[in-house]
């Protein structure tokens, strides 16, 4: 068995620099001027070795990346009405039982850039649903999954990394006994017989030999924690945390667990939401980010007494500090504050274009001593970043030191990261999340609409 440090080696490619852009714009990448692709892993094994475990665990601890997951067992050809008469005697693990060209389509478009509407297969009636699919968009890092994947070499060749579950023979066998049972409505006795029928030959026939392809092997799949801690760690270098946290060390994207990041962002983007829970889930979302926030505010050490008598030692919290929200989606961030500095201070700017010459007309009511005091700036989308430069340029002139200002918001294009940083460069920027670019029309894709109306009940 190959070692994993050379096959990590091997797995060198081109990847996905977080910077791609789909549509009509061109990629802003700071040292690139063409989009680069994303970083495409192709899990393979036996049948039940464990590759979906893998294949979850390193989603999860991929989490600050958009990471999708495309089955092989997606693209089976749906069985003919002779075919399914005499089911128990097609052989499901042989190459021929899958569409391998429209798999290859699919891979080749996510690659591009492009969605794809993968179909739905139903293992109970060995077809797939023609009244559903599931929508892919293009994303960082692509799985591809299944028994076959190395098999076709054109597949195979549009692979960054490839990695093979390899587990015991009679584990494998337990599993797939158990998961046909109980997720696929068969019994055991034609599930024992297909398996010596078809599924031990075809996996000495066509997957075992294509193990030799691999860059890594996984000995134990999903119990073997410390290949998969190593797989991960290569892919994080490969990638980046995202080029743009690379570019802009002040840049932070808040690392709470995956799903519930992603879970609440699917739910605030969603446009047929209703007004009540897109405020619900975008306030659990802005005090992630404000409590990430205040965690880079300076602290001091201090010691109290508990109630057993005992001194702990911990932290006192920054005392000078204030919020100033971006009139008036900032002002939808306000109350996250509050609950978590009491008594905390706000100010409020107003940035107003004048017309069509492009200037700007600015109110602000800040703090007197503001000065003084740590700022956190609130707007929830960052876009263009004009109106941020705006915001900032107005606190330095009233004496804030540009390092002494945290600008917090829920999505920030690239475009507009750039602009603020590349002015501002002492200041902080935490986000929950960096989007793929601005359009024409300068909104944010894929974005989230008009934030301040959707949350306040102003849109249409």
């Amino acid at each position: 068995m190959r070692s994993i440090d050379y096959a990590m080696e091997k797995a060198s490619g081109p990847h996905f620099s977080g910077l791609r852009i789909d549509g009509p714009t061109s990629s802003i990448s700071p040292d690139s001027s063409s989009p680069k692709q994303p970083f495409v892993i192709g899990v393979s094994g036996g049948t039940a070795s464990g590759k979906t475990t893998v294949c979850d665990m390193i989603i999860q601890q991929l989490h600050d990346h958009r990471v999708v997951l495309v089955n092989q067992d997606s693209f089976y050809r749906g069985l003919t009405p002779q075919e399914s008469e005499r089911v128990h005697e097609y052989n499901f693990d042989h190459p021929d039982a899958f569409d391998t060209e429209q798999l290859l389509d699919c891979i080749q478009k996510l690659k591009s850039g492009q969605p794809y509407q993968v179909p739905i297969y139903d293992f109970k009636i060995h077809r797939r649903r023609s009244d559903s699919f599931r929508q892919v968009n293009a994303s960082d890092v692509i799985i591809v999954e299944g028994i076959l994947v190395f098999h076709d070499h054109h597949v195979r060749n549009l692979m960054n990394m490839k990695i093979f579950v390899d587990t015991d023979a009679d584990v494998r066998l337990a599993r797939r006994i158990r998961r046909d049972t109980v997720e696929r409505g068969r019994d055991i006795n034609s599930v024992l017989e297909q398996y010596a029928k078809f599924v031990k030959p075809a996996f000495e026939d066509f997957v075992l030999p294509s193990k030799k392809y691999a860059d890594v092997i996984i000995p134990r799949g999903g119990d073997n924690h410390v290949a998969i801690d190593l797989i991960v760690q290569h892919i994080h270098t490969k990638l980046g945390q995202h080029d743009l946290c690379k570019v802009y060390p002040n840049v932070y994207v808040i690392q709470s667990t995956f799903q519930q990041i992603r879970g609440m962002h699917t739910l605030i983007r969603d446009r047929e939401i209703s007004k009540h829970d897109f405020v619900f889930y975008s306030d659990r979302l802005i005090r992630l980010v404000v409590e990430h926030g205040l965690g880079h505010l300076p602290f001091t050490e201090k010691q109290v007494i508990t109630p057993t008598g005992s001194i702990y030692t911990g932290v006192d919290f920054c005392k000078k500090l204030c919020g100033v929200s971006i009139v008036r989606s900032g002002e939808s961030m306000e109350n996250a504050l509050r609950a978590c500095c009491k008594g905390i201070k706000i100010g409020k700017i107003l940035i107003h274009r004048d017309g069509d010459n492009g200037k700007q007309l600015i109110y602000e009511k800040l703090p007197k001593d503001i000065s003084e005091r740590r700022v956190l700036l609130l707007d929830p989308v960052l876009a263009t970043g004009n109106s941020a430069n705006q915001a900032i340029e107005l606190l330095i002139q009233k004496g804030v030191p540009e390092s002494y200002i945290i600008f917090l918001n829920l999505i920030s294009a690239p475009e507009g990261i750039h602009c603020v940083c590349k002015r501002f460069p002492s200041l902080k920027i935490v986000t929950s999340e960096i989007d793929v670019a601005l359009n024409e029309e300068f909104r944010v894709i894929p974005g989230m609409g008009e934030f301040g109306d959707r949350y306040f009940g102003t849109d249409d």
